[in-house]
């Protein structure tokens, strides 16, 4: 009986395993080009698919990442996505990019998270530090400076950041193995959702004084994608 019980049970897990993919599941056809107007469409991973035969060119494409973006914010960056918002071909194939500028002393990607997609970035121009965060409880900093040519990858989930630490913007790119990756920057969540998180929640998590909070809560948190 123990013995039928352990077979089951390993069945069972064996039949979850697929549920637990890492990234985007695999599609099931060529392509999927989502659409927003269902009426022509089929519902797959979160959109409406274009019928096959009317996918063109266009579907598949995005240009302007050569383009340097505007670093002039409070962070000093920002995040140009390529994913299934600007190519809609993207839809099922869990793959996405970002281009990345980086105002010079200080232009910062700051502390987020991608909850749906490991991400590997590559440094095309400047100096970048760059870092994330283990889960509790060790909570370990790993971290390295990069430069030109380098690489570096940001597990999925983990909380990550860049810092431009060179006198002259940097540059990079990086892959993410969604379509949508999603991303929760942590002071923008934590300081600035609607509506505000009850102070004294953030005062007992945070150990902060309560008009420290609400000064943080008052202010505006840039979103830099």
């Amino acid at each position: 009986m123990k013995c039928a019980h352990f077979i089951l049970a390993f069945c069972l897990l064996a039949l979850a395993s697929p549920l637990a993919y890492a990234s985007d599941p695999s599609p099931l056809q060529d392509f999927c080009v989502a659409i927003n107007d269902p009426k022509d469409g089929v519902f797959v991973n979160g959109k409406f698919c274009k019928d096959p035969k009317l996918a063109k060119a266009k579907d598949f494409y995005y240009s302007g990442l050569n383009i340097p973006r505007n670093t002039s914010n409070p962070v000093g960056s920002t995040v140009t996505p390529v994913n299934i918002a600007q190519i809609p071909g993207l839809n099922t194939l869990g793959i996405s990019l970002v281009r990345i500028d980086y105002a010079p002393n200080g232009g910062l990607n700051p502390p987020h998270t991608h909850p749906r997609a490991t991400e590997i970035l590559v440094l095309v121009e400047g100096t970048l530090y760059v870092g994330f965060v283990t889960s509790n409880t060790d909570n370990r900093l790993i971290a390295k400076v990069l430069y030109p040519g380098d690489v570096f990858v940001f597990p999925i989930g983990l909380i990550h950041f860049q810092f431009n630490v060179g006198k002259t913007k940097a540059v990079a790119f990086a892959g993410l193995s969604s379509q949508n990756p999603g991303v929760i920057t942590i002071a923008n969540a934590v300081f600035g959702p609607n509506p505000s998180i009850n102070p004294d929640i953030l005062v007992k998590a945070l150990q902060l004084d309560k008009n420290v909070v609400k000064k943080l809560q008052s202010k505006f948190w840039w979103a830099n994608n």
